[in-house]
This record gives C-alpha cells, structure tokens and sequence, in this order.
C-alpha cells in the first residue's frame, strides 16, 4: 500500500479511537449497575459523562482535521470490553466482581492513554495545533482516572479479599 502517509493513519487511529470512545460509553451503564461497590458505580458514571465530551472533542478534531466524524470497528476495544462482559457473567455476585471490573476499566483508559498519546504527537507532526490542544485535554483526563481507578482499587482489591475469606 505505496501512497499511504501519516494524514492517513491519523485519519484511520481517529476513526478508530471515536468507534472506541462511544462503545466505552454504551458500555459504562452496564458496568456501572454490575459494580458493588458504590465508589466503583460513582466513578463509572463519572466517566461515562467525561466519555461524552471526549466524544464531542474528537468531533471537533475531525472538523478541524476536514473529515466527517465516523467510526472504525475497534478491535482492542471490543476484546476488552467483551472480558468486562465475561467477569460480569463469570463473578457476578461475587466478593471478586468489582476487582474484575477495575481491572477491565485500567485495561479500556492504558489503551486509551496510548491511543490519545499517539494522536497527540501525529497531530503536532502533522500542524493540528487546535487538534493538539484537544487531544491533550482527553489524554490529561484519561490519566487522571486511572489515577483515580488506581487509587480505588486499593479499596476494592482488599475488599475483594476479605469477603472471600470471610466466605
């Protein structure tokens, strides 16, 4: 494929990264009522409202990139959320649920943070200065819940292994 250039990859990861970002946020409701922990509910819901403007970013991304915004199947995000789907059905009711789905929330923002980080870059490279600016305020956002996610699945980790030994 001779003639393919970083505008087309670009193009293509956007593609892909706005299919991925409106799959996590028809996804997020249902993680968020398989979760038991009410911190873990609460911040499922918060990104699910953050999702909403990191998809109304990425919208303005392809305006400025001169594309009409349209989604690519993801590949990576549809395996990730299908294990989500799997602890939900595998663990559910179970002291290990919520562990599961933490660790399916960190695997969907590290594939974002990635993605976002690689946008960025390509989007400076290639003199999208507005397109950077966005890009930068998603990634910025992206670290900051797994940072939280981080910080909460302390909590439900160790929950996770006193039910299961109180069990």
């Amino acid at each position: 494929m001779a003639g393919k250039a970083l505008e087309d990859l670009f193009h293509d990861m956007l593609k892909d990264v706005y299919y991925a970002e409106k799959k996590i946020a028809k996804t997020l409701p249902k993680m968020a009522r398989g979760a038991q922990s009410p911190d873990l509910k609460a911040a499922f819901e918060k990104h699910r409202e953050e999702t909403e403007g990191q998809i109304e970013r990425l919208q303005q991304v392809f305006e400025i990139f001169g594309k009409r915004a349209t989604g690519k199947t993801c590949a990576a995000i549809e395996g990730i959320i299908e294990e989500g789907e799997e602890v939900l059905e595998e663990f559910k009711g179970s002291p290990a649920v919520d562990a599961g789905l933490l660790a399916t929330a960190q695997a969907v923002e590290h594939y974002e943070m990635a993605r976002y980080g690689t946008l960025k870059t390509w989007a400076g490279l290639l003199g999208l200065d507005e397109a950077v600016k966005l890009l930068d305020e998603t990634l910025k956002q992206e670290e900051k819940t797994d940072a939280d996610l981080t910080k909460l699945s302390k909590a439900v980790n160790a929950s996770a292994m006193v039910k299961a030994k109180a069990a």
